[in-house]
């Protein structure tokens, strides 16, 4: 590792967010618990501030960080199993545990693919999870999981503790299922993924519109799952992320302001990551055992398909929810559809139906929602009707740069109200 010009403070930083879950991965799968292999994680981080500025940065520091918070582990357990002959037990697994560190470069056999599936064991609950996979495979905070389900931190850090307790206490096993056990533990981990991902492709809360660890690591384990199961599903879902992840050059400005869909410079979309979903997507397709990941992925195919928003192929893309909302009754599925039939019927279609979603309860509480209602509205002079959307969906959002879009077109339609500057 260069520390040319750097101090050591920073570089242990840049060291936490790029290996902390693989550090902590290889920790779970050495002690064998989840709260041991926590505490040795930041044991050994904070030895790494303490000691490398006096001994130098090791060459290998993920290894060291993994070597020495096992080390740490093991002797605080020596030290209380006079206590506790619970932990001397655990103290002789964990020292007896092969301590090599996994290998750079993705082997199937990769510490976060083992955990993934850990945590998304059958016998845990499907709400739990998923929390804890994102938690601890991702290093999500209860805050931005509680959003992702639409739910309050502290559910999310109940099912998180009850979670663990199973593993535990049932002796879950932490290996990559057989080949025989794939295809029902498959479901589950996709949709974590694509939570991961999304969470790094379009950040729940913050000040940064995205989160390029998360969906870089998403892709990654999706690349991870392709390898391990050619699943449709699989194909699909790694196709849609690498299509979403292409525009990300686009969605923002120089200033770090949000850029909608239809105003992006496409010619910072990323073509090899087109190219590579695009082929994915079409095997997905040819296999005619496609489901919603390889569906949404035909979507985003099309929108990449168009030179600019005008040559958009909206039709098509309807007829693809059409047949997406027969497979996934999902209201954000059936949202996105109405935005796509205001694109080919106009706004008020779309309306219509957005209405209808929010008069069912559904997306009550999701801002995206009433961003789509408004814009629909602003287009058809709805003044009124646009800017109570407008502030509803300014209520709900987290992100910053989303914020500052609300606010924006707030400005705007509120200047279309009044365009002589009046009360």
């Amino acid at each position: 590792m260069d520390t040319a010009g750097r101090g050591v403070p920073e570089l242990v930083d840049d060291l936490y967010r790029a290996e902390s879950r693989r550090v902590l991965a290889t920790l779970i799968r050495l002690l064998g618990d989840f709260e041991l292999a926590e505490e040795a994680l930041h044991d050994a981080f904070t030895a790494a501030v303490e000691r490398w500025p006096r001994d130098g940065v090791p060459e290998k520091p993920r290894a060291w960080l993994v070597s020495t918070g096992r080390f740490i582990a093991i002797d605080g357990l020596r030290r209380r199993a006079r206590f506790n002959t619970a932990l001397a037990k655990l103290a002789r697994q964990a020292d007896t545990a092969s301590d090599e560190a996994p290998a750079d470069g993705g082997e199937l056999e990769d510490d976060r693919l083992r955990l993934i599936f850990t945590c998304c064991h059958p016998a845990l609950p499907a709400e739990g999870q998923l929390a804890l996979t994102l938690r601890e495979v991702c290093g999500l905070t209860t805050e931005e999981i509680a959003h992702a389900f639409l739910t309050r931190p502290s559910t999310l850090a109940q099912r998180i503790v009850r979670a663990k307790a199973k593993i535990r206490d049932a002796r879950i096993p932490y290996h990559v299922p057989s080949h025989e056990e794939l295809p029902e533990r498959l479901d589950t981990v996709l949709h974590v993924v694509y939570l991961v991902f999304n969470e790094g492709y379009s950040a729940s809360s913050g000040g940064s519109l995205t989160r390029p660890d998360l969906s870089g690591e998403a892709i990654r384990i999706g690349r991870l799952l392709l390898e391990l199961l050619p699943d449709p599903e699989v194909l699909g879902l790694l196709a849609l992320m690498l299509l979403h992840e292409s525009r990300r050059p686009a969605r923002t400005s120089a200033t770090g302001e949000l850029v909608l869909l239809d105003e992006q410079d496409r010619s910072l979309w990323n073509r090899q990551q087109i190219d590579e979903g695009s082929v994915l997507v079409e095997r997905a397709l040819r296999s005619r055992r496609f489901g919603p990941y390889a569906l949404q992925a035909a979507i985003a195919a099309v929108h990449a398909e168009a030179r600019d928003g005008a040559s958009t192929d909206w039709p098509q893309i309807v007829g693809l929810y059409d047949v997406l909302l027969r497979v996934s009754r999902s209201p954000v599925v059936a949202l996105n559809r109405a935005v796509a039939i205001a694109m080919c019927d106009g706004p008020a279609a779309g309306v219509a139906i957005i209405d209808e979603i929010l008069a069912r309860g559904d997306l009550h509480d999701y801002h995206l929602a009433y961003s789509a209602r408004a814009d629909l509205c602003r287009r058809m002079g709805r003044t009124d009707d646009a800017r109570r959307s407008y502030e509803r969906a300014l209520l709900l959002a987290q992100q910053e740069p989303e914020r500052r879009f609300l606010e924006r077109r707030l400005r705007e339609v509120s200047a279309m109200q009044n365009p002589n500057g009046s009360a």
